[in-house]
């Protein structure tokens, strides 16, 4: 299993969450087999998102895909996304 990691800062946590969740078949479609949402307590408009893969192929090929990318900007992400992938140990 290969979680990959995001941080983004929205304009808007309302806005952005219901075009997250409006993804959520698609998203599954895309490998993705579990995820969960966090929002910074200081800076609420700073979220983290963890979505779990079977690889790390499929990580990456959702990490790239210009669909993320399109509902990302019309969630009203800012700016370009920090993505990591990790693995447990």
């Amino acid at each position: 299993m290969v979680r990959m990691m995001i941080r983004h800062s929205v304009r808007a946590y309302g806005k952005w969450r219901r075009a997250y969740n409006g993804f959520d078949r698609e998203r599954r479609g895309m490998g993705v087999k579990g995820h969960a949402v966090y929002r910074n307590t200081a800076k609420p408009n700073e979220i983290t998102v963890t979505h779990d893969f079977a690889s790390v192929a499929k990580a990456r090929s959702f990490a790239k895909s210009r669909r993320l990318r399109e509902v990302m900007k019309g969630a009203g992400v800012r700016g370009a996304p920090t993505i990591w992938f990790v693995k447990r140990a």
